[in-house]
């Protein structure tokens, strides 16, 4: 996978941008000033690897929509130029957490104590369930 400031700028590069207004409170500044940032960033259409773009999509994520397109709205600071920079670097941790891939699941037995367990519980059970079955006669 890439590292660091490549994939960033890779991310950018790919990335659409809009200035939206900020919601909340701030005055007048909220109400004439497009401050917040929306990015759009297509994952189908993107040149990430296949593995990542597919573990990308199946997280259950609800900044991505069913077309497969992220989409973050970043608004938390007054300037445009740091809310592009927040929205890119919540979109490079997306991507890094869908490039690890999972760890393989590595088969265990039970243990003897366990599995005698689970068989002295089975059988208890079933005794309860045929007292009562005596008991309705």
């Amino acid at each position: 996978m890439i590292a660091g400031e490549a994939l960033r700028d890779r991310l950018r590069a790919e990335s659409v941008f809009s200035a939206i207004r900020a919601q909340g409170a701030g005055g007048q500044n909220v109400n004439k000033v497009s401050n917040a940032v929306q990015l759009r960033f297509d994952v189908r259409a993107s040149s990430l690897p296949d593995g990542v773009k597919a573990r990308l999509l199946a997280l259950r994520d609800q900044r991505i929509s069913a077309e497969g397109v992220v989409v973050i709205k970043a608004q938390a600071h007054r300037s445009l130029p740091r809310n592009q920079t927040e929205a890119l670097a919540r979109l490079c941790t997306l991507v890094e957490a869908a490039a690890q891939p999972p760890a393989p699941r590595i088969a265990t037995r039970p243990t003897a104590a366990s599995q005698r367990r689970r068989l002295d519980d089975k059988a208890r059970r079933g005794q309860l369930k045929a007292a009562r079955r005596r008991g309705a006669e």
